[in-house]
């Protein structure tokens, strides 16, 4: 696994991560989980990323990450879900906070975002000054925001945030020459979801209910010349090297999926031409509505 530094934070972070979005599902055993993650931690796979609304994910991560703590970046998402508390507010964050360091099994958390947190909450709610007190009393080590568009670059620009993760694939680019250059200028940790664009090129027609839909038909308009290389290796090496990205998390609840990733990424970057080809087809085609998706 080649490691990079995640901007100039200080960490040090896999070139891919784990999403852990698939493994809070109650229809996964708990023992699949902890052998997938056993897995990804073999591979050199240190960074998990998980949330505050995937569902059994924080404890599954906690109970196997307490073994090992000191090898693995931990990442969670905060702000929303208190029971009888406004999301975004002061006290779900930090709530938000305290509960995610219970579930996880530790004293301090690596990288804590708000998830998906809108421009108005950014703006005018406590919900920053709670993730940097946060920050302030050893809970935290980064603070970070995860989400796409104008919000996210009004992140990038406050200079509250030491991370960003954003979605950056073959099907959605709009953020590489925005955010992303934005905040590798700032010195920022660039977290990079959804590598593989949920891989579009499983379905013949287009996707219901699949969270895949709209990159279906962005994969199905660019019509990339891939120059001979697989969809997945394509993908992965396009995610895993644009410039200012430290790391891309791979979600996934199988292993041998998991591995397939690793292994185009041990490729490295894409020959230049052809990255220069998919950047092209992406701003050619794009009608001016393919944004962030969040």
């Amino acid at each position: 696994m080649q490691f990079r530094p995640l901007g100039s934070t200080g960490l040090t972070v896999p070139v891919i991560g784990l999403g852990a979005g698939h493994i809070g599902s109650p229809h996964l055993s708990d023992s699949h989980v902890d052998s997938l993650l056993q897995t990804a931690f073999d591979n050199g796979v240190t960074l998990i990323d998980t949330a505050r609304s995937y569902d059994l994910s924080e404890k599954r991560i906690g109970h196997f990450a307490k073994r090992k703590r000191d090898k693995l970046t931990l990442c969670t998402k905060v702000g929303y879900g208190i029971e009888g508390v406004e999301d975004w507010s002061y006290e779900a964050v930090s709530r938000g906070i305290d509960d995610a360091l219970v579930s996880l099994h530790t004293d301090h958390i690596d990288i804590v975002y708000l998830h998906s947190c809108s421009l108005p909450h950014l703006q005018h709610s406590d919900s920053i000054k709670a993730l940097l007190d946060a920050k302030a009393a050893g809970k935290i080590r980064l603070a970070g925001y995860s989400g796409e568009n104008e919000a996210l670059g009004w992140a990038v620009e406050s200079g509250h945030f030491d991370v960003i993760e954003c979605s950056v694939n073959v099907c959605d680019q709009r953020s590489i020459s925005w955010q992303v250059e934005a905040a590798t200028k700032r010195g920022m940790g660039v977290i990079a979801k959804r590598p593989i664009a949920n891989a579009p090129w499983r379905f013949a027609e287009v996707p219901k209910g699949e969270y895949a839909e709209e990159y279906w038909w962005r994969w199905k308009t660019m019509n990339i010349d891939r120059q001979g290389l697989e969809k997945l290796e394509t993908a992965v090496r396009f995610a895993a090297f644009t410039p200012g990205v430290s790391c891309a998390i791979a979600g996934t609840h199988r292993g041998e999926h998991l591995l397939q990733i690793l292994l185009a990424a041990k490729k490295g970057a894409l020959p230049e031409d052809l990255y220069r080809h998919i950047r092209a087809a992406f701003h050619s085609n794009d009608p001016g509505w393919w944004v962030g998706e969040v």
